[in-house]
């Protein structure tokens, strides 16, 4: 039984694919979700760290996330913010950390050469999580 629902977001048409699925499966199960988005950490070493994206950046694409999925019927709505040097290890984390049973998140359509070279934050999340993990397309 679901009862408490981690989405994470990019801000991209995938991610809201899966803010819509999981507004719907809270709906249904009238769990809590929770929107979660990870600013990726670049650089260190010698120089500085970098974000992914500015701090307003982040807080637009959790607003509007949240609006999306309250448009979609769920109720209970809460955004966080995560930083990590790598986005699956942050979304996992996070969830274990905070008692969530089920991560939602979308994916691209990469295939072939691009899959391996970039890699898929979905496929990562699934294979390290404590939880189950819905993809959504």
């Amino acid at each position: 039984m679901t009862r408490k629902i981690l989405c994470a977001t990019d801000g991209t048409d995938h991610s809201a694919i899966a803010v819509i699925h999981a507004a719907e499966l809270a709906l249904q199960t009238k769990a809590p979700l929770t929107i979660c988005s990870v600013n990726v950490a670049h650089g260190g070493g010698r120089g500085p760290f970098i974000n992914h994206w500015t701090d307003d950046e982040v807080t637009a694409m959790l607003d509007n996330a949240a609006a999306l999925a309250k448009k979609h019927g769920a109720t209970e709505v809460e955004v966080a913010a995560i930083r990590s040097r790598e986005a699956a290890a942050g979304i996992v984390s996070f969830a274990e950390n905070n008692g969530f049973d089920h991560i939602v998140m979308g994916t691209g359509d990469k295939r072939g050469i691009s899959r391996l070279v970039l890699g898929s934050v979905a496929s990562d999340v699934a294979g390290r999580s404590h939880c189950t993990v819905t993809v959504a397309r």
